[in-house]
């Protein structure tokens, strides 16, 4: 079947790999998520501007583990037995105690602070991941009714670059159809007018027809205090669940227990709040079994993660004092195994599917 696949199965995917990435610093398992995320990406985006965006996250994870090992360097803890980069050190005063300024950087210690900075990449690469699977337009039609507004928002917000590209380009195919020269960095105050003209003027245009479709305009809701209440319980229940399950010397009825409490609060919130807003979906999105494959692939890394997190914690860490090998830890890996699955067991995206279709070699 060639379709794409539903954008809210590639988000919760996503999050949950990036939810695990979060309990770790073994390199294995990083480089496993990468793995799976680059896996996924290349098997399943499309040709859209935001599919060819996966590149620009894994440039800013690079970027984000090369600054944390700089910060280490002039600023870090140095820690360790094996001498790296001998560098100057400057004596502080007694109430800057706990911050060194430079020294002798040792491997254990920059190790550290790079798998603390891939950590990081890793969650943001996952993020990268969801934003070229799932296309942003059609994301938006999955907002729950209570956050339409939010939505309206969000379209405006998504057009504003695309429209200001589309004016640069027939300002300078007007000046080329007069006879002016290219768009240079002298012609620039010549261009900035125009473009500025045409783009606020779509947005009026745009502004008015969403005021003609009655965007904004709503009946007054008679259970705002029952939304706001749902909603605020929601959402500390979210967030103390959340903190148990990554506080490993919490209670167990602390994490899991109340972070499901605290979801079906938010959504029952969410439901409360989008009574009053009726609206309609042009092309609803289908939702079928690749959509729950997908999920519970992303469930199943995730699970695995926090299995582990309780059984052998020490797994999910690199030895550094005294410096030692990875562990390889059976369970994280099967469940990462499980996550790649949707790179094959997904539909094919339109224009994937285009770029795929064999040419015909003319005899």
């Amino acid at each position: 079947m060639i379709r794409h696949l539903h954008p809210a199965a590639w988000w919760l995917w996503a999050l949950a790999l990036a939810a695990g990435a979060s309990m770790t610093t073994n390199p294995v398992l990083l480089a496993a998520h990468v793995g799976v995320l680059v896996a996924v990406v290349l098997a399943r985006r499309d040709g859209s501007p935001w599919g060819r965006a996966f590149r620009l996250y894994a440039v800013l994870g690079v970027v984000i583990v090369l600054v944390r090992l700089v910060l280490h360097a002039l600023v870090g803890l140095k820690f360790g037995d094996i001498p790296l980069l001998p560098l100057p050190e400057a004596h502080l005063p007694s109430w800057a105690a706990g911050i060194q300024l430079g020294g002798t950087v040792y491997l254990e210690g920059a190790l550290g602070a790079g798998l603390e900075g891939a950590r990081l990449a890793t969650m943001i690469l996952a993020i990268g991941a969801a934003n070229a699977l799932a296309s942003p337009k059609r994301l938006l039609k999955v907002f729950p009714a209570a956050l339409h507004e939010i939505g309206a928002a969000l379209v405006v917000a998504v057009t504003v670059a695309p429209q200001l590209a589309g004016s640069v380009q027939r300002v300078a195919r007007a000046r080329q159809l007069r006879g002016e020269p290219a768009l240079r960095l002298k012609g620039f105050r010549s261009i900035v007018m125009p473009v500025l003209q045409d783009t606020l003027d779509r947005s009026l245009a745009l502004a008015a027809a969403m005021d003609g479709r009655g965007y904004g305009r709503r009946p007054e809701s008679t259970n705002g205090r029952a939304t706001g209440a749902l909603t605020l319980l929601g959402l500390l229940g979210s967030c103390v669940g959340i903190y148990g399950l990554l506080d490993t010397t919490s209670p167990a009825a602390l994490g899991l227990p109340t972070l499901v409490v605290g979801l079906v609060l938010c959504v029952a919130g969410l439901w409360s709040g989008g009574r009053s807003v009726p609206r309609t979906i042009y092309r609803r999105d289908p939702w079928g079994a690749p959509e729950w494959l997908t999920i519970a692939c992303g469930a199943a890394a995730l699970v695995a993660m926090l299995v582990t997190v309780r059984r052998d914690p020490a797994a999910l860490g690199m030895p550094l004092a005294p410096l030692g090998l990875p562990a390889l830890p059976v369970l994280p890996l099967a469940g990462l195994a499980l996550a790649a699955v949707p790179a094959v067991a997904t539909p094919v995206p339109p224009l994937v599917s285009a770029r795929r279709a064999p040419r015909e070699v003319a005899a």
